[in-house]
């Protein structure tokens, strides 16, 4: 749900865990809120909302924190998410939104701290783009199947446009971009192995 959707005295019980793990990263280091925004590149100001959970964080900010901290986005959210069984049901699987940018994002095998791989299912509406400035972990292995629909992702300056069935394999070390070109959603499959 959006924040200007939401009483401003309810805020969404992931982003409030979420808020409280990022301030948890942040004194761990024992960075200040304008020491974390010189590394991430993300305002101060935003920076505090997103701790306090007066907003929820976007797509980008969250890549851009985990780049910080060196971490994935599973990882991040696992690590506001109980211990996860072998086995995840599907109803169990943690799902996170980033509604402005027309963005699900289902972890579909949260990671373990004992394991490198997991499994995301991604979803993009119509027309959304999504831009990543760098990885979350340099050198991280992707492996993009795209489900259904089409997707476009640009790897540093290289497009590769996928329809269903299929799969694209990168290391990322750059910028990367998620671009649905319509004219319906596209869901795909995003397996995600640490280096």
């Amino acid at each position: 749900m959006k924040h200007d959707e939401r009483e401003p005295s309810a805020p969404d019980p992931v982003d409030v865990r979420l808020g409280a793990r990022l301030a948890e990263l942040r004194g761990e280091r024992g960075w200040s809120l304008g020491e974390l925004a010189e590394r991430s590149g993300v305002s101060r100001s935003t920076l505090s909302r997103a701790e306090r959970a007066e907003t929820s964080p976007t797509a980008s900010l969250l890549n851009r924190l985990c780049a910080v901290y060196g971490r994935t986005m599973s990882q991040l959210l696992s690590e506001v998410e109980a211990e996860p069984e072998p086995v995840v049901r599907a109803a169990d699987q943690p799902v996170w939104e980033d509604r402005a940018a027309g963005f699900v994002r289902r972890s579909v095998s949260p990671p373990h701290g004992g394991l490198r791989g997991e499994l995301v299912e991604g979803r993009l509406a119509a027309g959304a783009d999504i831009a990543y400035d760098r990885p979350p972990v340099a050198g991280l292995e992707q492996h993009i199947w795209v489900l259904e629909g089409a997707l476009t992702v640009t790897d540093r300056d290289t497009d590769h446009h996928l329809g269903a069935g299929d799969c694209l394999r990168l290391r990322v070390w750059g910028p990367t971009r998620f671009r649905c070109p319509g004219p319906g959603a596209v869901r795909y499959a995003l397996a995600v192995v640490r280096p």
